[in-house]
């Protein structure tokens, strides 16, 4: 059986990732492989799918972990009666191999340790050829190649390699998981010590370009450096998580795979990086959001892989159990052939904020822009999936049509700068024409409230954004009804729930946890209606459940209390680092995005 959620830490290198468990396994390493669409290629689950167990042999008595100060390098003390030792861990920064480093220190005592490496390909489907090198083993099938390497006698048995080894204080036992590709050559050994030099020195000076001053900055530094860590390098795309089917309730089917780059998250990602120093990563972000959106408009996608990939066919993997029996476990995501309105007016906001933020700005883009506006002159007006990818019946939700006139708001806000034509009259028009449209068929006058789609009385919490994007003002009524009609039906045992899913038409089955971003979303609407007492309440409340490294996943059963869904969650963290910001500055991400000048929803 799987540990709870919280009980993993992840280390990373910026191109792939591991989960490391309290118990020192590793049940989740990540293949830096693509051809699934996705840079992350493995799955947490039970030993029999692969694992790597690195322990006291006698069970100990206390564990602590923590991460190296304002690194990816994780520590973990573990005591027994027979002494004390700590394991490193961590995935240096990539020089063309992928290695994880774990040693073992010893710190008191003389402790009896044991490692079991348990080597399967393909989801746990494919036992590898096993062989035996100068330094260790390694372990080949089809693309993939595996070496390890450590100075202990390894044995094989039952298809899993054991050791049994001991460690005195003052000694240091170290081993290296190296990757690479079955048809190369094995790469040079690793220098195990100036790897993890290299690794915290890397670290700790991409933290320090972080800006942010306010009371909450382990926490935002924590977050950040989480959201870096699920970037990849190469191209700047930022995964949402890097697992697939953890279950957003236990037991249940809304298992999704989430190796892929959400385009709604967008605008979030960009200010919670430029917003805290971050200029060139937001640049990159930018330059790849660029990239994969490229082509027709009818074509963009919601999601893609972190090269740009569209073709990200989704399949059910009969052969794994599922965490804690969670089924089934997926591969790839359906959503991407969904067609949902409110991914256009985040590609237009993201280029709208580049604009405000004084990024440089080609030809190109702003020929994106145009095709884009010319598309949903006609498309806003359509049904959509929404942007929870409801599997079921398309609908006018709320949130697509005040995310379409966001489209129509920034383009007018870019002719009225001078600096770009086009057709202003008619953009003008059609942002009245939606605004309009939303306040009458998207509010219930008997709720007072805005509701999740046109005509209907279910609540959403992504109604929640209306003021984030400038569409009306916080302190206007009806979205102070609305989050007033949010805190009745969706606010569960303090946290924010997306919606209430026995009234959502969909083909699954009901129950999930609360969803952390849109708790955070209530945070920054309680920020700018002023209620800062009870904003700051809430944001410690979302601080509080993060495990004992600082992760946050996609959901939490606030009844159980655990965290649920795929983990880390991105999504989850931008939230963080984006409320600290609105609580702690007079123009933070919320704020600075609402604002709206001549044109804007404050003119309608």
């Amino acid at each position: 059986m799987s540990l709870p959620i919280d009980q993993y830490a992840m280390i990373g290198d910026c191109h792939t990732s591991a989960l490391i468990g309290t118990d020192g396994s590793i049940d989740w390493l990540c293949l830096p492989r693509f051809d699934s669409g996705a840079c992350f290629a493995a799955l947490l689950g039970t030993p029999k799918n692969g694992r790597w167990l690195l322990c006291p042999a006698d069970s100990p008595t206390k564990c602590q972990r923590r991460y190296r100060g304002d690194t990816l390098i994780l520590e973990t003390d573990l005591e027994n009666a027979d002494g004390a030792v700590t394991i490193i861990d961590c995935m240096p920064p990539r020089d063309g191999k992928v290695d994880l480093v774990r040693v073992v220190v010893g710190r008191r005592g003389k402790v009896r340790m044991k490692m079991e490496l348990i080597i399967r390909f393909d989801y746990g489907s494919i036992v590898p050829w096993v062989q035996r090198s100068e330094n260790g083993i390694r372990a080949i099938a089809g693309p993939d190649s595996l070496m390890l390497d450590t100075p202990v006698e390894l044995k094989g048995k039952s298809f899993t390699t054991v050791a049994e080894f001991s460690v005195s204080a003052g000694e240091e036992v170290p081993f290296v998981l190296t990757w690479y590709a079955s048809h190369e050559s094995p790469p040079p050994r690793t220098k195990i010590k100036e790897a993890i030099k290299h690794t915290e020195t890397w670290w700790k000076e991409w933290a320090s370009h972080c800006n942010y001053d306010g009371p909450w900055r382990d926490a935002v530094k924590r977050s950040l450096i989480t959201l870096k860590a699920l970037t990849f390098a190469p191209t700047g795309g930022m995964v949402a998580a890097p697992t697939t089917s953890l279950p957003e309730k236990i037991g249940g089917v809304r298992n999704w795979d989430y190796r892929f780059c959400w385009i709604r998250d967008s605008t979030f990602t960009f200010y919670s990086l430029i917003s805290n120093g971050y200029q060139e990563e937001a640049k990159h972000f930018r330059d790849w959001l660029l990239r994969a959106v490229a082509g027709h408009p009818s074509e963009l996608q919601i999601l893609y892989s972190v090269l740009g990939s569209r073709r990200l066919d989704e399949q059910e993997v009969n052969w794994l159990e599922g965490y804690e029996n969670s089924r089934p476990v997926r591969l790839g995501n359906a959503a991407y052939k969904q067609f949902q309105l409110d991914v256009y007016g985040e590609v237009i906001d993201l280029l709208h904020v580049c604009r405000r933020k004084g990024l440089w700005q080609d030809d190109p883009s702003w020929q994106l822009e145009m095709s884009i506006f010319r598309f949903l002159e006609e498309a806003w007006a359509r049904p959509d999936n929404g942007i929870w990818e409801v599997r079921g019946p398309q609908r006018h939700f709320t949130n697509s049509k005040f995310m379409a006139w966001v489209v129509f708001d920034r383009a007018i806000k870019a002719l009225e700068s001078g600096n770009f034509e086009g057709p202003i009259d008619r953009w003008r028009q059609i942002r009245e024409t939606i605004h309009k449209q939303v306040c009458e068929q998207g509010f219930n006058r008997e709720l007072g409230s805005f509701v999740q789609s046109y005509g209907s009385d279910a609540l959403d919490a992504s109604l929640l954004m209306m003021p984030l994007v400038g569409f009306l003002p916080a302190d206007d009524p009806r979205v102070k009804g609305t989050v007033d009609a949010i805190e009745r039906s969706l606010l569960h045992d303090g946290f924010v729930r997306r919606y209430a899913t026995q009234k959502v038409v969909e083909q699954l089955p009901s129950g999930e946890g609360a969803f952390l971003p849109c708790s955070f979303w209530y945070v920054d609407n309680l920020a700018l209606q002023g209620r800062n007492d009870e904003a700051a309440e809430m944001f410690e409340r979302l601080l509080s459940i993060r495990n004992d490294v600082g992760l946050l996943s996609e959901e939490y059963d606030p009844k159980e209390k655990r965290l649920l869904g795929n983990f880390p969650q991105a999504f989850s963290h931008v939230g963080l680092v984006n409320s600290a910001h609105n609580l702690a500055m007079a123009e933070g991400p919320a704020k600075h995005r609402a604002k709206n000048p001549a044109g804007g929803a404050a003119a309608i």
